[in-house]
């Protein structure tokens, strides 16, 4: 069975987000669907798009689990942001959560070192 997955993140100030996405996950977004909605591939067949749909802005909670987790959360460090949460459960798996302008919530989770 093939499975795409797009995930989607509504935002108030489309400008604003784009900005702010390109800081988290370090690049202009993979494509621009239209003049309200940009997507970033993060792997094969899985995207995370950011669309200006501002009745429902702040609502997203999203976790990306990736194999880089502590270089990752560096370099998004070094482009100006810190996570406002972090967290280690007790089987040792890492997550960093970030909040983009209109308070969506952005996890990246890594396995145990």
């Amino acid at each position: 069975m093939a499975v795409d997955l797009f995930a989607g993140i509504p935002v108030k100030d489309y400008a604003t987000a784009l900005a702010w996405y390109e800081r988290l996950l370090g690049s202009p977004p993979t494509y621009v669907a239209s003049d309200t909605e940009a997507v970033w591939e993060l792997a094969e067949h899985r995207s995370l798009f950011v669309e200006h749909r501002p009745d429902r802005a702040g609502r997203a909670m999203h976790t990306v689990f990736v194999d880089d987790f502590d270089s990752r959360v560096a370099a998004i460090a070094e482009r100006g942001l810190e996570p406002v949460t972090r967290e280690t459960y007790p089987n040792g798996v890492r997550k960093a959560g970030y909040r983009d302008p209109d308070g969506n919530e952005i996890e990246f989770g890594g396995a145990p070192r």
